[in-house]
């Protein structure tokens, strides 16, 4: 058994741990309100915007060419992987790195042992752990999350869009946390490059509309498709920040529990230790006493 003051040690220990848990969970609900309000404002205006293009893609029927719609076979492929800078929000960072590590050890196994396969990482923590693995890993954007705009995630979308076109790479990936709540984040793989013809269906419940083109047909396209893009790529960084704050929040919520109840049986143990301490010293005068009356 335990000395008192080891209990003691430790009930301390655990008490300032809690303090910390419960401040750690208020900081990441007050940045979650302001994540959650974000990417709901970004939501429609990327769907409307997939929608016009959905629309202009079938107005044109293929007259217009398109430099990120070429498909070619997936010799080379990148894939960006979004996570976070910091830990201490359960599984959200270990799901996406297990699914980059799936992605590569199954779909792209082939890419991977011919050294074709690079990751692009948002995130801290995505890069540490995929460097860790051996893959190769390209771009440094770990302070995204610190000043989180389009702009900063703007230079790490045409860094993936001018391989693409540079033909470095045959097909672009993009891994990331959809935010759903606080409690629950649905990881995501989808293809970014090249841009996958959708029915209108999928993308607007409107009918296709008849747009009247000015300048000209080709250089609306030409300017809507890579805005497009960067916004997707936003879209999924936002999400992503979101699920991080939500899974933080749970797990900081989840930590204050567990330490509250580790808390009660520390209270207990000590109880019971201070107790047999009591009886063990109440029993050594009695039987000294009872030693000198003896005599």
């Amino acid at each position: 058994m335990a000395s008192l003051k080891e209990v003691r040690s430790r009930i301390t220990s655990v008490q300032s741990t809690q303090q910390i848990t419960k401040a750690m969970k208020m900081v990441a609900a007050a940045k979650l309100r302001r994540a959650q309000d974000n990417i709901l404002r970004m939501r429609p205006y990327a769907q409307r915007l997939s929608g016009i293009l959905a629309n202009l893609s079938q107005l044109t029927e293929g007259s217009v060419s398109n430099k990120y719609s070429e498909k070619r076979e997936a010799n080379r492929v990148l894939v960006i992987v979004v996570t976070s800078d910091r830990g201490l929000a359960g599984a959200f960072n270990s799901n996406i790195i297990k699914a980059a590590n799936t992605l590569a050890q199954g779909k792209y196994r082939s890419q991977q042992e011919a050294g074709n396969l690079t990751f692009l990482t948002i995130g801290r923590k995505g890069a540490e752990a995929l460097i860790k693995r051996g893959y190769k890993v390209i771009g440094d954007y770990t302070g995204t999350f610190a000043n989180l705009s389009f702009d900063t995630v703007r230079v790490a979308a045409e860094r993936a869009m001018d391989g693409f076109v540079a033909r470095e790479y045959d097909q672009v990936d993009i891994i990331y946390n959809e935010f759903k709540n606080v409690a629950t984040q649905i990881v995501r793989n989808e293809q970014f490059l090249p841009i996958e013809d959708k029915p209108v269906e999928e993308t607007t419940n409107s009918m296709v509309s008849d747009y009247t083109f000015e300048p000209s047909k080709e250089q609306i396209i030409e300017e809507l498709i890579p805005k497009s893009l960067k916004i997707q790529v936003y879209k999924a960084v936002l999400e992503s920040n979101a699920s991080e704050h939500g899974a933080r929040m749970t797990a900081m919520d989840k930590a204050t529990e567990n330490a509250g109840e580790l808390l009660k049986e520390l209270k207990l143990t000590y109880n019971r230790t201070r107790q047999a301490a009591i009886t063990k010293e109440i029993l050594e005068i009695v039987g000294g006493a009872e030693a000198l009356a003896a005599k």
